[in-house]
């Protein structure tokens, strides 16, 4: 166990990565969080079902046709801590998100188009594919920085919900 600090980077990730674990997709659990110039979280969102579908009547396969898989239906994380975000549109003007997987190019318009200046991610599962290529395409030329996470200080960062238990990092 480290006695020191996470970095905010670590800090804004780790909420991310927490929030994926509200999803219920058995395949691809993602998470985001956005957050201000100040390093205040402003919002944070998971992939998941619309508000009142029902998650165990949700098409979550990865397989068949449009109407069958899920991708028809799932509300992705990026879009989700967007449409979370209750404050003032100005305010994300300038924010950062943090995902765990670099969004799509349906998430990058929606990240584009609310102000949010950096995409700060973890894995790039998908770089080959042409949602990918689109996604960076547009980020870039609407001047959205994107910055992949790479050489953490720390490998892992568990937390333990039992009372007086420390934070371990490693």
């Amino acid at each position: 166990m480290a006695n020191r600090n996470i970095n905010w980077d670590e800090f804004f990730i780790s909420i991310a990565k927490l929030s994926a674990g509200r999803s219920k997709d058995p395949n691809t659990q993602v998470g985001a969080c956005i957050v201000n110039q100040d390093n205040r979280i402003l919002s944070i969102g998971y992939n998941g079902t619309p508000n009142g579908f029902a998650d165990e009547d949700f098409p979550w396969s990865r397989e068949g046709g449009f109407t069958e898989s899920k991708y028809a239906y799932v509300c992705h994380a990026e879009l989700n801590a967007i449409l979370n975000y209750h404050g003032s549109r100005n305010d994300l003007k300038g924010a950062r998100i943090y995902v765990d997987l670099f969004p799509c190019n349906e998430c990058a318009k929606a990240i584009i188009q609310s102000g949010i200046s950096e995409v700060v991610y973890l894995s790039d599962k998908y770089k080959d594919s042409d949602n990918n290529f689109v996604s960076r395409k547009i980020l870039t030329e609407c001047g959205v920085k994107i910055r992949k996470l790479d050489n953490l200080p720390h490998e892992k960062i568990e937390i333990s919900l039992l009372p007086d238990e420390p934070l371990n990092i490693r």
